[in-house]
């Protein structure tokens, strides 16, 4: 196959035997395709934050949002490639995302208290619906699913924590 012929490739779902049928594949990566679009838009949010913070906790706030981004930004691969794996297509625009996500953008400039209280809510919101999408990998025994998304669930926690910390009076 020529160069040429192998560029207008179009990607589409594959056939793959995994021990987990079509339709339960099928569910799974809806799932994760909702928690691959509210995890890029919450690390839009995070670099956002990183980038416009301001005041007496700068230095703080502005470290601990790159440490959150940039595990975000492996996530985000993960979470699509996991997609690829079960078979079918990852989201990649945001208006692909912005019809699965729950967490919205940000469209103004928050005070730094403002900005953290709303990544601390994100994150538990991602927390919470990860939960649900690990029932349903469980339900259908994809351990590698389960997996995944458990660490993400541990990692946005632990998010919610610190930046709530980083803010307690």
């Amino acid at each position: 196959m020529s160069q040429e012929a192998i560029l207008k490739l179009t990607t589409e779902e594959f056939h793959t035997n995994s021990g987990v049928d079509r339709h339960d594949r099928a569910e799974l990566a809806e799932r994760l395709s909702s928690a691959l679009a509210n995890t890029y838009l919450l690390y839009l949010k995070t670099q956002n934050c990183h980038w416009n913070v301001v005041g007496p906790l700068f230095f703080s706030i502005h470290k601990l949002t790159e440490q959150q981004y940039q595990d975000m930004a492996e996530a985000i691969d993960s979470i699509a490639e996991r997609i690829r794996i079960l078979g079918f297509i990852a989201p990649g625009s945001f208006l692909q995302f912005s019809k699965v996500a729950v967490i919205k953008e940000e469209l103004g400039s928050p005070k730094a208290e403002a900005m953290i209280a709303e990544l601390a809510e994100d994150n538990e919101m991602c927390s919470r619906l990860l939960r649900e999408a690990v029932v349903a990998a469980e339900k259908v025994n994809d351990v590698k699913t389960a997996d995944l998304l458990t660490d993400r669930i541990g990692q946005h926690e632990e998010n919610t924590w610190m930046l709530r910390a980083l803010c307690a009076s």
